[in-house]
Protein backbone atom coordinates (compact mmCIF):
# COMPACT_ATOMS: atom_id res chain seq x y z
CA UNK A 1 0.00 0.00 0.00
CA UNK A 2 0.95 3.98 -0.74
CA UNK A 3 -0.24 6.66 0.81
CA UNK A 4 -4.25 5.92 0.67
CA UNK A 5 -3.74 2.58 1.96
CA UNK A 6 -1.78 3.54 4.89
CA UNK A 7 -3.82 6.37 5.67
CA UNK A 8 -7.48 4.15 5.73
CA UNK A 9 -5.40 1.40 7.83
CA UNK A 10 -5.28 4.22 10.56
CA UNK A 11 -7.18 7.03 10.46
CA UNK A 12 -8.82 6.19 13.42
CA UNK A 13 -5.42 6.66 15.43
CA UNK A 14 -4.51 9.86 16.62
CA UNK A 15 -3.23 12.67 13.61
CA UNK A 16 0.91 12.18 15.04
CA UNK A 17 0.01 8.50 14.47
CA UNK A 18 -1.22 8.94 11.04
CA UNK A 19 1.44 11.38 9.94
CA UNK A 20 3.96 8.92 10.90
CA UNK A 21 2.34 6.48 8.86
CA UNK A 22 2.17 9.02 5.76
CA UNK A 23 6.09 9.86 6.13
CA UNK A 24 7.45 6.10 7.17
CA UNK A 25 8.92 5.92 3.73
CA UNK A 26 10.85 9.33 4.20
CA UNK A 27 12.60 7.93 7.48
CA UNK A 28 15.35 5.22 7.77
CA UNK A 29 16.99 3.60 11.02
CA UNK A 30 15.16 1.53 13.75
CA UNK A 31 16.31 4.39 16.21
CA UNK A 32 13.34 6.20 16.34
CA UNK A 33 12.86 7.68 20.30
CA UNK A 34 13.72 11.40 18.78
CA UNK A 35 10.07 11.63 17.59
CA UNK A 36 6.80 11.86 19.37
CA UNK A 37 5.86 8.64 20.55
CA UNK A 38 2.63 8.66 18.34
CA UNK A 39 4.71 9.08 15.61
CA UNK A 40 7.19 6.65 16.28
CA UNK A 41 4.25 4.19 16.58
CA UNK A 42 3.13 5.44 13.13
CA UNK A 43 6.01 4.54 11.67
CA UNK A 44 6.72 1.42 13.13
CA UNK A 45 2.64 0.52 12.34
CA UNK A 46 3.63 1.33 8.42
CA UNK A 47 6.63 -0.75 8.48
CA UNK A 48 4.94 -3.52 10.03
CA UNK A 49 1.87 -3.30 7.40
CA UNK A 50 4.68 -3.17 4.43
CA UNK A 51 5.60 -5.96 5.92
CA UNK A 52 2.76 -8.57 5.08
CA UNK A 53 1.62 -6.75 2.59
CA UNK A 54 4.75 -7.74 0.91
CA UNK A 55 4.25 -11.25 1.40
CA UNK A 56 0.86 -11.49 0.70
CA UNK A 57 0.01 -14.58 -1.35
CA UNK A 58 -1.89 -11.92 -3.88
CA UNK A 59 1.46 -9.67 -4.13
CA UNK A 60 3.67 -12.67 -4.19
CA UNK A 61 1.10 -14.52 -6.89
CA UNK A 62 1.36 -11.09 -9.06
CA UNK A 63 5.13 -10.37 -8.59
CA UNK A 64 6.26 -14.01 -10.08
CA UNK A 65 3.73 -13.00 -13.42
CA UNK A 66 5.55 -9.43 -13.45
CA UNK A 67 8.27 -8.05 -15.21
CA UNK A 68 10.75 -6.13 -13.51
CA UNK A 69 10.18 -8.46 -10.49
CA UNK A 70 13.20 -6.09 -8.67
CA UNK A 71 10.41 -2.62 -8.57
CA UNK A 72 7.33 -4.84 -8.87
CA UNK A 73 6.25 -4.31 -5.67
CA UNK A 74 6.90 -0.53 -5.98
CA UNK A 75 4.67 -0.63 -8.61
CA UNK A 76 1.74 -2.41 -7.14
CA UNK A 77 1.59 -0.59 -3.91
CA UNK A 78 1.07 2.36 -6.07
CA UNK A 79 -1.83 0.51 -7.99
CA UNK A 80 -3.69 -0.80 -4.90
CA UNK A 81 -4.07 3.69 -4.25
CA UNK A 82 -5.45 3.76 -7.43
CA UNK A 83 -8.17 0.94 -6.37
CA UNK A 84 -8.25 2.62 -2.98
CA UNK A 85 -8.88 6.20 -4.24
CA UNK A 86 -11.68 4.72 -6.93
CA UNK A 87 -13.69 2.93 -4.51
CA UNK A 88 -12.67 3.51 -0.74
CA UNK A 89 -11.17 6.90 -0.29
CA UNK A 90 -13.42 10.33 1.66
CA UNK A 91 -13.32 13.43 0.48
CA UNK A 92 -12.07 14.25 4.62
CA UNK A 93 -9.73 11.93 4.88
CA UNK A 94 -8.28 12.97 1.66
CA UNK A 95 -8.27 16.18 3.15
CA UNK A 96 -7.31 14.98 6.88
CA UNK A 97 -4.02 13.78 5.16
CA UNK A 98 -2.96 16.97 2.86
CA UNK A 99 -3.56 19.22 6.13
CA UNK A 100 -0.75 16.97 8.26
CA UNK A 101 1.56 17.14 5.09
CA UNK A 102 1.17 20.65 4.48
CA UNK A 103 1.06 21.80 7.97
CA UNK A 104 3.83 20.10 9.62
CA UNK A 105 7.53 19.51 8.73
CA UNK A 106 8.57 16.28 6.67
CA UNK A 107 11.41 14.35 5.91
CA UNK A 108 13.67 16.44 3.23
CA UNK A 109 14.16 13.57 0.72
CA UNK A 110 9.77 13.59 0.91
CA UNK A 111 9.67 17.15 0.93
CA UNK A 112 9.37 18.38 -2.96
CA UNK A 113 7.47 15.26 -3.61
CA UNK A 114 4.46 15.62 -0.91
CA UNK A 115 4.50 18.83 -1.60
CA UNK A 116 3.64 17.91 -5.47
CA UNK A 117 0.97 15.57 -3.64
CA UNK A 118 -0.98 17.93 -1.72
CA UNK A 119 -0.80 21.00 -3.99
CA UNK A 120 -2.02 18.41 -7.26
CA UNK A 121 -4.30 16.77 -4.70
CA UNK A 122 -2.60 13.75 -6.21
CA UNK A 123 -4.85 11.32 -3.46
CA UNK A 124 -8.21 11.95 -5.23
CA UNK A 125 -6.76 11.54 -9.15
CA UNK A 126 -5.02 8.48 -8.47
CA UNK A 127 -8.47 7.06 -9.16
CA UNK A 128 -7.51 7.77 -12.75
CA UNK A 129 -5.68 4.51 -13.79
CA UNK A 130 -3.69 7.08 -16.43
CA UNK A 131 -2.72 9.24 -13.48
CA UNK A 132 -1.74 6.19 -12.00
CA UNK A 133 0.78 4.80 -14.40
CA UNK A 134 2.55 8.27 -14.67
CA UNK A 135 3.05 8.15 -10.88
CA UNK A 136 4.59 4.96 -11.38
CA UNK A 137 6.80 6.01 -14.28
CA UNK A 138 7.70 9.39 -12.04
CA UNK A 139 8.74 7.03 -9.11
CA UNK A 140 11.09 5.33 -11.85
CA UNK A 141 12.95 8.79 -12.62
CA UNK A 142 13.86 9.03 -8.69
CA UNK A 143 15.42 5.56 -8.96
CA UNK A 144 19.24 4.99 -10.36
CA UNK A 145 19.60 3.33 -13.79
CA UNK A 146 16.80 2.62 -16.46
CA UNK A 147 13.50 3.45 -15.14
CA UNK A 148 12.21 -0.01 -15.03
CA UNK A 149 9.01 1.31 -13.98
CA UNK A 150 7.97 3.50 -16.28
CA UNK A 151 9.18 0.18 -18.74
CA UNK A 152 6.56 -1.61 -16.54
CA UNK A 153 3.52 0.09 -17.20
CA UNK A 154 2.60 -1.44 -20.44
CA UNK A 155 2.18 -4.37 -18.19
CA UNK A 156 0.14 -2.97 -16.00
CA UNK A 157 -2.13 -1.49 -18.46
CA UNK A 158 -2.77 -4.89 -19.77
CA UNK A 159 -3.21 -6.76 -16.33
CA UNK A 160 -5.26 -4.37 -15.17
CA UNK A 161 -8.14 -6.67 -14.96
CA UNK A 162 -6.11 -8.75 -13.18
CA UNK A 163 -4.60 -5.82 -10.63
CA UNK A 164 -8.39 -5.29 -9.80
CA UNK A 165 -9.52 -8.98 -9.25
CA UNK A 166 -6.29 -9.58 -7.01
CA UNK A 167 -6.92 -5.44 -4.89
CA UNK A 168 -10.75 -7.07 -4.41
CA UNK A 169 -9.07 -10.71 -2.66
CA UNK A 170 -6.37 -8.36 -0.88
CA UNK A 171 -7.84 -4.95 0.59
CA UNK A 172 -10.67 -7.36 2.65
CA UNK A 173 -7.98 -9.58 3.86
CA UNK A 174 -5.56 -6.76 4.85
CA UNK A 175 -8.52 -4.83 6.50
CA UNK A 176 -9.40 -7.36 8.57
CA UNK A 177 -5.45 -7.95 9.68
CA UNK A 178 -4.22 -4.33 9.43
CA UNK A 179 -6.89 -1.83 10.70
CA UNK A 180 -5.15 0.16 13.58
CA UNK A 181 -7.77 0.31 16.41
CA UNK A 182 -6.63 2.48 19.51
Amino acid sequence: MNFIGHALLTCKGSDDFLFGNLIADGIKGSELGYLKSDIEAGIRWHRRVDAVIDQHPQVLALTKLMPHRRVAGIALDIVWDHFLSRYELSEALADRCYTLLSERRVPEKLNRMLTHLVEGRWLERYADFGFTLSAISGVGHRLRGENLLRALTPWLETHYDELHASYQRLWPDIQQKLTYHP
